[in-house]
């Protein structure tokens, strides 16, 4: 049964929005969701659900009704036949990948964290990395969507797929998704391969390394000339987990706890982050190991940071990384946190971050409570540059022209949210932003 409640102030992950909505409501069906929706446009209020807060964005920031999904969860059906995976949308990506793990299913890629929901995940086109797997939006083979009237909506390339091809990536825009069905396949091994590289080498050999390893992805230490890279590809076994203190060392003690120190200390005193940074860029020593995907894709992330990411056609990677180097370097910005590169392949949906080419990533990051907008609009305007695309649930200053420029289908897009949504229910302040009216 659906529960209304007083509301309380809303925070997102990061602590960088801050949203006071009229009230909230905790749906445990479609049918509640709808009835909520209809509720909430007799009161002439707008409508955002919210998962787990990991956008950095204000994408789901409520003024009106606050939808909280946290009881639309579980698994609905298992198709073995179409080997799919019906859930419902407040899901966490966590749960999900623990119950089909248990099926002995996956999904074929995964963003390298797992606490978001399915809904907030894909609405934002998250990502990993991949060779010739693309987004987790990109496995989404049917969704069930309410719209502004109330009523339900089923997409899938066979039934309303004009909507269905905006959908996957709908930024909350087009209605509440309340139930997503994705493409699984048998449970598979990953080996991992991590291993430290200079900045010079992995740049110079850039594009062999996309080519040879189905998913590659690197990470630079500013102030130094050292990269962390990781490789994962498909392997026939035997599983070869990491050890519970070796893992626990790395994941734990040096990624999360070290990470915090060293960030806090950075923070208090940015002039040591330079000497900080070359000694953190070494203590991570090469390893390998062989589980099941989500067990490697994924890691946990403990320090609370802010980012921004940005995609650009795959060949202007390296270029622009190299631009976003010797800006640091020139100036009297102090960063302590590594400079993620991921890759993905072309997709078709309109207003993914891979929507028609293929894409390289490259995420900055600041630790919470340091000063960030310098850093990130200088980067922003190398990623600018270079015809980036920013993730649409991470920090940027793009509006609704400008990224026009950039997705050649976005009229397709708001083409549909006229149609579904022409009182904008599903709007708030950040939307109108990047959407426009």
């Amino acid at each position: 049964m659906s529960t209304a409640r007083a509301t309380r102030a809303w925070r997102n992950w990061a602590g960088t929005v801050t949203a006071r909505p009229v009230r909230e409501v905790t749906p445990a069906s479609a049918a509640e969701v709808a009835d909520a929706v209809r509720r909430a446009a007799e009161d002439g209020l707008r409508v955002k659900t919210a998962g787990a807060g990991h956008s950095f964005t204000a994408i789901a920031a409520a003024d009106g009704l606050l939808i909280r999904p946290e009881l639309l969860t579980g698994i609905r059906r298992i198709d073995r036949t179409a080997m799919t995976v019906t859930v419902e949308s407040g899901t966490p990506l966590k749960r999900l990948n623990a119950a089909l793990a248990r099926e002995g299913l996956s999904l074929t890629n995964m963003g390298d964290i797992m606490e978001q929901t399915v809904a907030g995940a894909t609405s934002t086109g998250t990502h990993g990395t991949g060779r010739d797997s693309a987004s987790i939006s990109a496995q989404i083979t049917a969704l069930e969507l309410v719209t502004a009237d109330g009523s339900t909506l089923h997409c899938s390339k066979e039934e309303n797929p004009e909507v269905f091809a905006v959908a996957r990536v709908g930024l909350g825009a087009l209605g509440v998704i309340t139930a997503i069905t994705f493409a699984v396949e048998p449970l598979f091994l990953l080996n991992a391969r991590e291993e430290p590289m200079t900045f010079d080498r992995v740049t110079a050999e850039f594009d062999a390394l996309y080519a040879e390893n189905e998913h590659f992805e690197f990470y630079w230490f500013p102030h130094t000339g050292n990269c962390n890279t990781k490789r994962n590809n498909r392997s026939a076994g035997p599983a070869a987990p990491l050890g519970a203190v070796s893992g626990w060392i790395e994941d734990e003690l040096l990624a999360n706890g070290l990470f915090q120190a060293v960030n806090s200390l950075g923070r208090a005193v940015p002039a040591a982050i330079p000497a900080i940074a070359g000694i953190a860029s070494r203590a991570l020593s090469a390893r390998t190991y062989t589980d099941i995907p989500y067990k490697v894709f994924t890691s946990p992330r403990r320090v609370r940071f802010v980012e921004m990411e940005y995609a650009l056609p795959r060949e202007a990677a390296v270029p622009a990384l190299r631009e976003v180097r010797a800006m640091i370097e020139r100036s009297p910005l102090r960063i302590s946190f590594p400079v993620e590169v991921r890759t993905a392949p072309a997709d078709d949906m309109a207003l993914s971050t891979a929507s028609g080419r293929e894409s390289a990533y490259i995420a900055v990051h600041m630790y919470r409570g340091t000063p960030y907008r310098a850093y990130f609009a200088a980067v922003e305007r190398i990623m600018t540059a270079h015809g980036g695309r920013p993730h649409w649930g991470k920090l940027h200053t793009r509006d609704a022209a400008s990224l026009a420029a950039v997705y050649p289908r976005f009229g397709e897009f708001t083409a549909v949210r006229d149609r579904l949504d022409p009182e904008r229910r599903f709007g708030n302040d950040h939307l109108r932003r990047v959407l426009g009216d």
